[in-house]
């Protein structure tokens, strides 16, 4: 006599699918993954276990969207500084010159994809440079950062990252 019961089930055609798919993924019956599923459902503490990994997910969201927030803001007050000035400072050029300004202008544009170009391709990040360093890194090489939750913290350097490969 099995120590199992037997039930039929009627489950929509997408998610029998999809179990099919999972089950020949993962080398096991379709009745272990539904009895795993089943006793994650159903367990006391599964859906603070959900919770907690939910929570995890939506902490580290939050962090990266700070971050964005951060380096946009960053972005923004360094053009505004930067037209705010070439707009005091850059006096209007001469009929006569227009030319000779045009051409220099279209040379240093050029210098300046070539060397956006050159650090793009370094890697490197120039808000993340400035950011550096306006507020330094907290952790040295090596160490490892815990926040008081308990959770890693993804701004801890790489051990094995030299000075030169931190972005």
């Amino acid at each position: 006599m099995s120590t199992r019961t037997r039930l039929n089930l009627f489950i929509e055609p997408d998610h029998a699918r999809r179990l099919d798919d999972l089950a020949a993924h993962r080398g096991v019956s379709k009745s272990s993954l539904v009895a795993a599923a089943l006793a994650s459902f159903l367990s006391p503490d599964g859906g603070d276990q959900r919770e907690a990994a939910l929570a995890r997910r939506l902490d580290k969201l939050s962090r990266q969207f700070d971050k964005l927030d951060r380096d946009q803001a960053i972005l923004i007050e360094t053009v505004a500084l930067y037209l705010r000035y070439y707009l005091t400072v850059s006096p209007p050029v001469p009929e006569a010159h227009q030319e000779a300004a045009r051409a220099q202008g279209k040379a240093r544009y050029g210098q300046f994809v070539d060397q956006l170009a050159r650090h793009l391709q370094r890697g490197r990040s120039l808000v993340r440079e400035i950011n550096e360093e306006l507020f330094p890194d907290p952790y040295p090489i090596g160490e490892t950062g815990v926040l008081d939750d308990g959770m890693l913290d993804d701004r801890a350097p790489v051990e094995s990252a030299s000075q030169e490969d931190r972005p």
